[in-house]
C-alpha cells in the first residue's frame, strides 16, 4: 500500500492508500495519478455512462458474447459502459468495478495493444485469472484506448465470454473490438494516435 495523492473529479487533492499491483509500483501509481488527472482534463467521471452502455450492447450483439465493457483505469476498473447477459440467463450480472489487478484488461493496459484470448485455457499465462474463476470465462478480446495527449492507455474496450472461440474467428472478433474503441473514444472525446 503506498500514500497516493491525487484531484479526482475536483479542485482539491486528498490522500488516499492506494495498492500497487505491478512489480513496478512507482510507475504503476505516477500513470494512475496521470490518467486520473487527464480524466478529469476530460470530464470523464467514474460512473456508467447510458450512451456507452448502448455501445457496450451492440459491440456484444455483434460478436455474439454474452459480456462488454468501456473499462476506465483509476483506483479502481471501472465500467463506464457494460452489457451483461439478461438477469434471468442464469449467467452471473457483473457489476460496474473492479480490482486493477483482475481480468486481463491490465494487461492490455500494461502492453498498450491488444489482447485476443479465443480459448484462455490455451494460454497458461492467463488461464489463472480471479474472473475466469469466478464468472467461468473461456474467451476474452481487448483492445486499449490511448490517450494522443499522455500516451497512455486511459481505458480498455473488451468483450468476455464463457465459450472459447476459434483462432479461425478470431480476427473477426478483434476487429469489432477494435472499431468500438474508437466510438467510446469519440464519444470520450479522447484523441488516439492514428490507425498504423
Amino acid at each position: 500500500m503506498m500514500t497516493f495523492p491525487y484531484a479526482h473529479g475536483t479542485s482539491r487533492t486528498t490522500q488516499h492508500q492506494v495498492e500497487a499491483f505491478t512489480d513496478d509500483p512507482a510507475t504503476e501509481l505516477s500513470e494512475m495519478a496521470t490518467r486520473l488527472t487527464r480524466f478529469a482534463e476530460l470530464g470523464i467521471s467514474m460512473e456508467g455512462q447510458e450512451v456507452l452502455d448502448d455501445i457496450s450492447t451492440d459491440m456484444a450483439a455483434k460478436s455474439g458474447f454474452l459480456y462488454g465493457m468501456v473499462n476506465a483505469f483509476g483506483e479502481e476498473q471501472t465500467f463506464l459502459g457494460l452489457h451483461n447477459p439478461p438477469r434471468d440467463s442464469g449467467y452471473p450480472i457483473v457489476g460496474r468495478t473492479m480490482s486493477r489487478k483482475d481480468g486481463w484488461c491490465p494487461e492490455v493496459v500494461r502492453r498498450r495493444r491488444g489482447l485476443p484470448l479465443p480459448d484462455v485455457a490455451a494460454s497458461p499465462r492467463f488461464l489463472s485469472n480471479h474472473v475466469a474463476d469466478a464468472i467461468g470465462i473461456s474467451s476474452y478480446f481487448g483492445e486499449p484506448i490511448i490517450d494522443e495527449v499522455t500516451g497512455l492507455a486511459l481505458l480498455t474496450v473488451c468483450i468476455i465470454d464463457p465459450e472459447p472461440r476459434t483462432l479461425a474467428d478470431a480476427a473477426r472478433v478483434q476487429a469489432i473490438v477494435r472499431k468500438t474503441t474508437r466510438e467510446a473514444a469519440n464519444v470520450l472525446k479522447i484523441r488516439m494516435p492514428p490507425a498504423p
